[in-house]
């Protein structure tokens, strides 16, 4: 079992818990992913390791509450325990020295963006990103990430910070001015589709991490497949990165409502049982 050893919620849906998991702390790389589940009887999620620290021993996960599972964890309280943390999985970011590495994470994306951007600093790139929310409240990680970029912009739907608009009028900006070595786009599915053709027109490669359509995390419950460069891939044994530019991107927002009507009645349930809204 793994201990919660502290917990912050980042705004009204989104949560970072802290966890004692010195074994995959030790080992975990930009890119990888855990497979939690609270207990028994519960359900696996695979969630992907926003940092982590070996001294410690623990691992940060950051959670959006949308679902049963997400919601009971965003109660759970320092102290408490979870049945199974198993990690880190998944292929690392292949990092190196390339340049400039423009970044861009849109909503809780920004977390799995995070050790990546973190990364390619470490190697001597010059590290610019773009951050993206509809609105501030909804912002995430902004300090950390601005530790380890030498610009940030700040993208927002409704103009209430930063500058209004979307994640690629941020990314064309930097696009246009100067050369960009490598781009990494993680948020939803919608926002890496536009973010790679707006990489595209400028023949910039660009990496995409697809670990929102994961569901068990071991390639065997087939959920998520998609369509690389027309092959099939499982995200969590072949990914969760791609190049974004060869992603069916429809195809994979497709996919990713299959489960939709399960979930809301699974949800309707857990608060009809008089659990929290």
């Amino acid at each position: 079992m793994n201990r919660i050893v502290e917990k912050e919620m980042l705004n009204k849906n989104v949560v970072k818990l802290v966890i004692e998991a010195p074994r995959i702390a030790s080992k975990r790389m930009a890119g990888h992913f855990v497979i939690i589940k609270i207990d028994e009887k519960g359900e696996r999620i695979p969630l992907t390791i926003a940092d982590a620290d070996p001294e410690t021993g623990t691992i940060t996960l950051i959670i959006q509450r949308v679902g049963v599972t997400s919601h009971k964890l965003s109660l759970m309280e320092a102290g408490d325990m979870l049945e199974d943390v198993v990690g880190p999985l998944g292929h690392a970011t292949e990092v190196e020295k390339l340049g400039t590495v423009l970044c861009a994470g849109g909503g809780v994306g920004i977390a799995p963006l995070l050790p990546i951007a973190r990364s390619f600093k470490e190697a001597g790139n010059r590290v610019i990103t773009v951050l993206a929310a509809r609105n501030r409240e909804l912002l995430i990680l902004e300090e950390e990430i601005r530790a380890c970029s030498d610009e940030v912009i700040i993208m927002t739907d409704d103009g209430s910070y930063g500058r209004q608009g979307l994640v690629t009028h941020g990314m064309e900006e930097i696009l246009e001015r100067e050369k960009v070595h490598l781009a990494v786009a993680i948020g939803p599915a919608i926002m890496m589709k536009f973010a790679a053709l707006t990489t595209a027109k400028y023949n910039v490669k660009t990496i995409a991490s697809l670990n929102t359509i994961m569901v068990d995390g071991t390639g065997m419950c087939g959920a998520c497949r998609v369509s690389v460069g027309g092959k099939t891939k499982f995200v969590c044994v072949d990914g969760p990165e791609f190049d974004a530019h060869l992603v069916d991107y429809d195809e994979m927002i497709m996919r990713l409502g299959g489960y939709d009507k399960q979930e809301r009645e699974a949800y309707d349930r857990y608060v009809a049982a008089g659990n929290g809204a």
